[in-house]
Protein backbone atom coordinates (compact mmCIF):
# COMPACT_ATOMS: atom_id res chain seq x y z
CA UNK A 1 0.00 0.00 0.00
CA UNK A 2 0.71 3.67 -0.72
CA UNK A 3 2.95 4.50 2.89
CA UNK A 4 0.99 7.83 2.66
CA UNK A 5 -2.51 6.45 3.09
CA UNK A 6 -3.36 5.81 6.79
CA UNK A 7 -6.50 4.03 8.05
CA UNK A 8 -8.17 5.46 10.90
CA UNK A 9 -11.48 4.63 13.11
CA UNK A 10 -13.71 7.90 12.87
CA UNK A 11 -15.02 8.96 16.15
CA UNK A 12 -18.88 9.89 16.29
CA UNK A 13 -18.28 13.49 16.36
CA UNK A 14 -15.86 12.87 12.89
CA UNK A 15 -18.59 10.66 11.53
CA UNK A 16 -20.83 13.59 11.56
CA UNK A 17 -18.20 16.49 10.25
CA UNK A 18 -16.73 14.31 7.69
CA UNK A 19 -20.18 13.15 5.81
CA UNK A 20 -19.26 15.84 2.91
CA UNK A 21 -15.99 13.71 2.29
CA UNK A 22 -17.72 10.59 2.55
CA UNK A 23 -20.18 10.95 0.30
CA UNK A 24 -17.68 11.87 -2.31
CA UNK A 25 -16.38 8.19 -2.40
CA UNK A 26 -19.68 6.89 -1.97
CA UNK A 27 -20.78 9.25 -5.33
CA UNK A 28 -17.50 8.25 -7.03
CA UNK A 29 -18.11 4.37 -6.40
CA UNK A 30 -21.44 4.73 -7.12
CA UNK A 31 -21.40 6.36 -10.37
CA UNK A 32 -18.24 4.01 -11.06
CA UNK A 33 -20.73 0.89 -11.70
CA UNK A 34 -20.61 -0.17 -8.09
CA UNK A 35 -23.87 -1.89 -6.76
CA UNK A 36 -23.41 -1.01 -3.39
CA UNK A 37 -27.19 -0.52 -2.47
CA UNK A 38 -27.62 2.72 -4.76
CA UNK A 39 -29.12 3.67 -8.16
CA UNK A 40 -28.08 6.69 -10.57
CA UNK A 41 -28.52 9.16 -10.21
CA UNK A 42 -26.56 8.99 -7.36
CA UNK A 43 -26.85 12.90 -6.02
CA UNK A 44 -25.20 15.04 -2.82
CA UNK A 45 -28.32 14.78 -1.08
CA UNK A 46 -29.06 11.06 -0.91
CA UNK A 47 -25.33 10.28 0.25
CA UNK A 48 -25.31 12.57 2.82
CA UNK A 49 -28.53 11.12 4.18
CA UNK A 50 -26.92 7.79 4.05
CA UNK A 51 -23.66 9.24 5.90
CA UNK A 52 -26.20 10.82 8.59
CA UNK A 53 -27.60 7.42 9.38
CA UNK A 54 -23.86 6.13 10.01
CA UNK A 55 -23.10 8.20 12.17
CA UNK A 56 -26.23 7.79 13.74
CA UNK A 57 -24.99 4.40 14.14
CA UNK A 58 -21.31 5.25 15.05
CA UNK A 59 -22.84 7.61 17.66
CA UNK A 60 -25.01 4.66 19.09
CA UNK A 61 -21.81 2.37 18.85
CA UNK A 62 -24.10 0.00 16.48
CA UNK A 63 -20.75 0.86 13.98
CA UNK A 64 -18.07 1.18 13.71
CA UNK A 65 -16.58 3.44 10.75
CA UNK A 66 -12.83 3.42 9.29
CA UNK A 67 -11.50 5.77 6.61
CA UNK A 68 -8.57 5.50 4.54
CA UNK A 69 -7.13 9.19 4.11
CA UNK A 70 -4.41 10.65 1.68
CA UNK A 71 -3.17 13.74 2.52
CA UNK A 72 -6.43 14.21 4.77
CA UNK A 73 -8.48 13.22 2.03
CA UNK A 74 -10.51 10.68 2.93
CA UNK A 75 -10.41 8.27 -0.19
CA UNK A 76 -11.89 4.83 1.16
CA UNK A 77 -13.70 3.50 3.92
CA UNK A 78 -15.77 0.72 5.27
CA UNK A 79 -18.13 -0.36 8.45
CA UNK A 80 -18.18 -3.28 11.05
CA UNK A 81 -21.38 -3.29 12.50
CA UNK A 82 -21.48 -4.29 15.63
CA UNK A 83 -25.43 -4.26 16.42
CA UNK A 84 -26.52 -7.94 15.61
CA UNK A 85 -29.81 -9.96 16.71
CA UNK A 86 -29.66 -11.01 20.23
CA UNK A 87 -28.38 -14.47 19.56
CA UNK A 88 -25.79 -13.25 17.51
CA UNK A 89 -23.32 -11.10 19.98
CA UNK A 90 -20.45 -12.50 18.66
CA UNK A 91 -21.11 -11.94 15.05
CA UNK A 92 -20.50 -8.47 13.17
CA UNK A 93 -21.10 -7.48 9.41
CA UNK A 94 -18.74 -5.78 6.88
CA UNK A 95 -20.75 -3.16 4.89
CA UNK A 96 -19.63 -0.52 2.37
CA UNK A 97 -15.85 -1.04 1.58
CA UNK A 98 -15.60 1.67 -0.43
CA UNK A 99 -12.40 3.07 -2.56
CA UNK A 100 -12.34 5.95 -4.59
CA UNK A 101 -11.35 4.83 -7.90
CA UNK A 102 -8.31 7.16 -8.35
CA UNK A 103 -7.53 5.56 -5.15
CA UNK A 104 -7.35 1.74 -6.30
CA UNK A 105 -4.77 -0.81 -7.35
CA UNK A 106 -2.60 0.23 -4.31
CA UNK A 107 -3.58 -1.63 -1.83
CA UNK A 108 -6.18 0.33 0.16
CA UNK A 109 -9.00 -1.86 0.28
CA UNK A 110 -6.99 -4.88 1.53
CA UNK A 111 -5.61 -2.08 4.25
CA UNK A 112 -9.38 -1.10 5.02
CA UNK A 113 -10.27 -4.68 5.41
CA UNK A 114 -7.31 -5.82 7.86
CA UNK A 115 -8.45 -2.98 9.86
CA UNK A 116 -11.72 -3.95 9.65
CA UNK A 117 -11.28 -7.63 11.13
CA UNK A 118 -9.06 -5.96 13.79
CA UNK A 119 -11.55 -3.54 15.04
CA UNK A 120 -13.98 -6.31 15.10
CA UNK A 121 -11.69 -8.53 17.02
CA UNK A 122 -11.15 -5.72 19.25
CA UNK A 123 -14.90 -5.41 19.47
CA UNK A 124 -15.14 -9.09 20.40
CA UNK A 125 -16.57 -10.64 17.64
CA UNK A 126 -15.48 -14.07 16.06
CA UNK A 127 -17.56 -14.41 12.99
CA UNK A 128 -17.82 -11.87 10.42
CA UNK A 129 -20.01 -11.90 7.67
CA UNK A 130 -20.39 -9.62 4.28
CA UNK A 131 -21.57 -9.76 0.97
CA UNK A 132 -20.73 -8.35 -2.78
CA UNK A 133 -21.33 -8.87 -6.39
CA UNK A 134 -19.50 -11.78 -7.82
CA UNK A 135 -17.05 -11.75 -9.92
CA UNK A 136 -16.16 -8.10 -8.93
CA UNK A 137 -13.00 -6.72 -8.14
CA UNK A 138 -13.76 -7.31 -4.35
CA UNK A 139 -14.99 -10.59 -4.58
CA UNK A 140 -11.05 -11.17 -5.43
CA UNK A 141 -9.65 -9.74 -3.01
CA UNK A 142 -11.74 -10.96 0.12
CA UNK A 143 -11.00 -14.31 -1.03
CA UNK A 144 -7.06 -13.42 -1.29
CA UNK A 145 -7.54 -12.03 2.59
CA UNK A 146 -8.46 -15.61 3.21
CA UNK A 147 -12.27 -15.05 3.54
CA UNK A 148 -14.57 -18.16 2.85
CA UNK A 149 -17.12 -18.37 0.28
CA UNK A 150 -20.37 -19.15 1.33
CA UNK A 151 -22.74 -19.28 -1.64
CA UNK A 152 -23.92 -17.07 -4.41
CA UNK A 153 -27.38 -15.73 -5.06
CA UNK A 154 -28.40 -14.65 -8.84
CA UNK A 155 -30.23 -11.48 -9.23
CA UNK A 156 -29.36 -10.33 -5.87
CA UNK A 157 -29.39 -6.78 -6.45
CA UNK A 158 -29.30 -4.01 -9.14
CA UNK A 159 -26.72 -2.35 -11.11
CA UNK A 160 -26.83 1.59 -10.33
CA UNK A 161 -27.69 1.82 -14.13
CA UNK A 162 -30.09 -0.90 -13.57
CA UNK A 163 -30.17 -4.63 -14.49
CA UNK A 164 -29.74 -7.53 -11.87
CA UNK A 165 -26.50 -9.09 -10.06
CA UNK A 166 -25.68 -11.86 -8.58
CA UNK A 167 -24.08 -11.99 -4.70
CA UNK A 168 -21.34 -13.61 -3.26
CA UNK A 169 -21.83 -14.06 0.03
CA UNK A 170 -18.51 -14.78 2.32
CA UNK A 171 -17.97 -15.47 5.97
CA UNK A 172 -14.44 -15.13 8.36
CA UNK A 173 -14.11 -16.76 11.89
CA UNK A 174 -11.34 -14.67 13.79
CA UNK A 175 -10.60 -14.98 17.38
CA UNK A 176 -11.95 -12.17 19.28
CA UNK A 177 -8.97 -10.07 21.63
Amino acid sequence: MNETVAIRVLSPKEAAERINFLSKVLIDCVEGGASVSFMLPMTQDKADRFWRGVADGVAAGERILLVAEESGEIVGTVQVVLKQPENQPHRADISKMLVHRAARKRGVGAALMLAAEDAARKAGKSVLVLDTVTGSDAERLYTRLGWERVGVIPNYALWPQGGLCPTTYFHKQITPA
